[in-house]
């Protein structure tokens, strides 16, 4: 099970992502921003409040996605 090790979000709504297993690269998370819960991650302000929960990222108001997700779409 791949964990992730750190985080560091960007204007451009993508987070660049580290983890345990070498490997690092850029989130886009745009595609996600336009429906459901995500709306939300439209203010760069809230979007920048991720956090690292080692198996996922999450925002104040429990939008998440998991590390295995994430892990297969690092570019």
């Amino acid at each position: 099970m791949v964990r992730i090790t750190s985080i560091v979000p960007n204007t451009d709504y993508t987070i660049k992502v580290d983890l345990d297993n070498g490997k690092s690269g850029i989130l886009d998370v745009s595609g996600y921003i336009h429906e459901g819960v995500f709306v939300e991650l439209q203010n760069i302000e809230y979007f920048k409040q991720v956090k690292n929960f080692g198996r996922y990222i999450a925002w104040p108001n429990e939008q998440d996605l998991c590390a295995d997700s994430i892990a297969a779409s690092l570019k």
